[in-house]
């Protein structure tokens, strides 16, 4: 049976969990896709990035408990 993957939030949090959750979505290194959205925010005069984190915060779900 094919498992679809869902965006979620992560745990392994620093802020809020969303540029985490999409690293463990794509796969990727969550430590450099942090570095890559600092970078890219910066680049784009930070406000934009801080929007999208803070809607992003609010729209994405929580990821399950892994302890349930």
């Amino acid at each position: 049976m094919l498992k679809m993957k869902k965006l979620t939030k992560s745990n392994n949090k620093v802020i809020a969990g969303v540029v985490g959750g999409i690293a463990e979505y794509f796969n990727w290194d969550p430590t450099l896709t942090r570095i890559g959205y600092i970078i890219l925010s910066v680049m784009s005069v930070a406000f934009p990035g801080i929007i999208v984190y803070i809607l992003c915060a609010i729209i994405m779900p929580e990821a399950p408990s892994k302890y349930r």
